[in-house]
């Protein structure tokens, strides 16, 4: 049990200094150094902070982050946020919630092309945030539909912590993407319900609906979508069909955004430089906050806490069901001071041992392992999407974590019907490759 303790001691040691207005990347590394207080051997903790940050940061993958960043900075620049909410405007009218549900339309359909959490939430967002609030919708809802729906990015197919999960339990990495399918629309309609029941419940929050618009009417406002469908369409198929990296997919992103901003008349220098600052500045924040959690996910990893928490639930000899319940805590517990990667590639070697015991298939495990990645996103104190928010909001933490509670409770509902109903999951792949 002492690494158990260790571990709470350091969770401890993490809020104190959250708690005292402390940098959120400082913490991670002050928490990462003390946990290198506890490895036996003297390990140099200045040695290991400097080899984890430039291997984490000296990353192929980790490129798309910026690039999509920037697509995301140019096409605010652009008429498209003002173009989206025009085009799905007339067929969101009769939806309780109405423009609300953009964020998770938006959100499942950039999802698929970036791949990334924060990628999502950031380029959804900064279209997003300011056209509802300038319509008048309720700005903690749209924080919290805009923190769930951005975990979408490592839901919905492809993406990199499927393929990191796939190697690291020896699967394939195509029945894990057909797998992510079902459940990422079941998050989808968990979302737009909730939006839904809340307008409902709460009608002098939601601005009135627009006058309703003739057939011929909604298609002319929806040629507005026209341009940027056909840039996701795009990278999604070249991603897809394996034409490109993910990396180099965001880098034609880009390229695309520009060529909409010029066809559109808003590629001025002005607004050329302006979306290469807002992204520089955006990354610089990622980046500092990645370097940070690579630190402390290494420190965690040497003192062994990981293998531990697993290793401690493994020696109770649950239930099925109370497994994956005991699973679920440990992995929300964990996501409070480790990035989703980190968590699966130091856990997988323990737990799927125990998940193939139970009797519950690996590629299942593969789908409820995200959706709980997922809830770490949106768990404080260090929920990831949360920061995003926060600085993109000017929002303190405390009321950007409020927000988005009710769907960290969504992605809860959505662990549990898969696991009473994992057909959910298991469809596609059988259909595809057979039981």
């Amino acid at each position: 049990m002492e690494m158990i303790e260790i571990s709470g001691l350091l969770l401890l040691l993490l809020m104190a200094l959250l708690a005292c207005g402390v940098w959120i990347a400082i913490a991670l590394l002050v928490v990462g150094f003390v946990g290198m207080q506890f490895v036996a051997g003297g390990i140099p903790a200045g040695a290991v902070l400097a080899t984890t940050i430039w291997g984490n940061s000296a990353s192929w993958t980790l490129a798309a982050l910026p690039l999509f960043v920037w697509m995301g900075e140019i096409l605010f620049r652009t008429r498209l946020s003002e173009e989206m909410f025009r085009g799905l405007a007339p067929w969101l009218n009769w939806l309780p919630g109405r423009l609300m549900h953009v964020n998770v339309i938006a959100c499942g359909l950039f999802g698929s092309v970036s791949g990334s959490s924060a990628a999502t939430c950031a380029t959804v967002a900064k279209i997003a945030l300011p056209e509802l609030k300038k319509r008048g919708y309720d700005e903690n809802v749209s924080l919290g539909s805009l923190a769930g729906a951005g975990t979408l990015g490592i839901l919905i197919p492809p993406s990199i912590t499927m393929v990191v999960y796939a190697v690291a339990a020896n699967v394939s990495i195509i029945q894990v993407f057909l797998a992510g399918f079902l459940p990422g629309f079941l998050v989808m309609a968990l979302y737009s319900g909730y939006i839904a029941v809340w307008s409902l419940l709460n009608p002098t929050k939601t601005p009135p609906a627009d006058p309703p618009l003739p057939w011929r009417e909604k298609m002319r406002e929806s040629a507005n979508l026209i341009p940027v469908s056909l840039l996701i369409i795009f990278v999604f198929a070249a991603l897809l069909f394996g034409w490109a990296t993910a990396t180099e997919c965001a880098a034609w992103g880009v390229a695309g955004s520009l060529a909409i901003a010029w066809w559109q008349g808003a590629l001025s220098w002005p607004a050329f430089w302006a979306s290469v600052m807002g992204a520089t500045r955006l990354t610089c924040m990622i980046m500092l906050i990645l370097a940070g959690a690579s630190f402390m996910s290494t420190s965690m990893a040497y003192t062994g806490i990981p293998v531990a928490l697993a290793q401690w639930v493994d020696s109770l000899h649950l239930s099925p069901y109370a497994l994956i319940a005991a699973l679920t805590v440990m992995y929300i517990v964990l996501g409070t001071a480790l990035d989703g990667l980190s968590m699966i590639v130091l856990t997988t070697s323990v737990v799927i041992p125990m998940i193939k015991t139970a009797g519950f298939d690996p590629i299942w495990f593969g789908i409820f392992l995200i959706l709980v990645v997922e809830m770490a996103e949106v768990s404080p104190p260090v929920g990831f999407n949360l920061f995003v928010l926060q600085t993109m909001s000017g929002k303190d933490s405390n009321t950007v974590a409020l927000a988005s509670l009710p769907f960290f409770f969504l992605l809860v509902a959505a662990v549990a019907i898969i696991t009473v109903f994992p057909q959910i999951v298991m469809i596609l792949p059988e259909l595809a490759y057979g039981n």
